[in-house]
């Protein structure tokens, strides 16, 4: 069954959340640990994320600087394999423009339909940490729409190429990033909902939201979105405090405003813990205020934030 298919399934309550690879050289057991944890509420589904190369610079032995490329989580596929055959839950790996050629994307699809996923997340992706602004890859992509036209050719039954596909698979489904306080390269908010309205159009089932702290942005921007002519799922992204740091990391590094009530309540975190029950309180307050106003779907960022989501998930349904 797709994502669309599983958020019109009923209209009970239900969670997804998603997860992020293990270093490289890791293993799978504190990703295993984490789906365990969260598993007895019955999740939707499992967004597994993707990282691009990164470069990093070395000095040889002659005095110089060599520039190399490396991947420091491998793997993605294979682990959202891993988690589906262990838990017969359904995943939705990234799939994304930064780092890939269309050919490598191409490939990436082959394997994902070769290993019967075709739920799939469709993302620009973040730009290198070494650059000003976001670079595509020679011969990849530098927007998510342009993505989505190679998986739509690919569900047409043809190669980048032109190529037809001998013996075509299970056609990919797949969803969006939706930005409520909107995307930090965009010039305002309405040419950014008029390019989530394009990824509708193109085949989009479903969007989930950046995270974000303020409902009132979130229930303006559905509002907007729709009256845009947006009509799918906007699926609100909710990731919990569970540090002190991430009080002020946080907001800089997703571009999302703190209300000023959640700031008042921050100054008086002292410790970790202080900050981990702050978050906990106000994710559960923003959920059960989703839920008032007809949301029921809600998707947690776990990274850094495992027990708190699962505090906070079991407080929603045993309620």
């Amino acid at each position: 069954m797709n994502i669309k298919e599983l958020l019109s399934h009923d209209s009970s309550r239900h969670f997804s959340f998603e997860v992020l690879p293990p270093l490289k050289g890791n293993g799978m057991e504190s990703l295993f640990r984490t789906i365990d944890k969260l598993r007895e509420f019955n999740p939707l589904f499992i967004n597994i994320t993707t990282h691009h190369s990164e470069f990093v610079y070395h000095q040889r032995e002659d005095g110089l600087i060599e520039r190399q490329s490396i991947r420091r989580r491998p793997g993605t596929i294979a682990v959202a394999a891993a988690i589906q055959q262990r838990y017969g839950i359904p995943v939705c790996p990234h799939v994304i423009c930064s780092g890939a050629s269309a050919s490598r994307i191409e490939y990436e699809l082959i394997d994902l339909q070769i290993l019967g996923i075709d739920n799939i997340m469709l993302l620009r992706g973040d730009k290198a940490r070494e650059d000003k602004r976001f670079t595509p890859h020679p011969g990849g992509y530098a927007h998510t729409t342009e993505l989505i036209e190679q998986v739509n050719k690919f569900n047409d039954g043809f190669f980048i190429d032109g190529t037809p596909i001998k013996h075509p698979g299970a056609k990919f489904h797949y969803g969006v990033a939706a930005y409520p306080e909107k995307h930090e390269e965009a010039p305002n908010l309405e040419q950014d909902i008029m390019y989530l309205k394009k990824k509708q159009d193109l085949g989009a089932d479903y969007a989930v939201t950046q995270l974000f702290y303020d409902n009132n942005k979130y229930f303006a921007f559905v509002d907007k979105a729709r009256s845009m002519g947006v009509t799918m799922p906007i699926i609100p992204g909710i990731k919990p405090f569970a540090k002190l740091s991430q009080l002020t990391v946080v907001p800089k590094t997703f571009h999302c405003d703190i209300p000023e009530e959640l700031a008042a309540l921050a100054r008086h975190c002292a410790t970790d813990d202080d900050a981990r029950q702050l978050g906990i309180e106000w994710a559960t307050r923003q959920v059960r205020e989703l839920y008032r106003h007809g949301v029921n779907n809600v998707h947690f960022y776990t990274v850094s934030a495992v027990d708190s989501v699962h505090e906070i998930v079991k407080r929603l349904l045993t309620e």
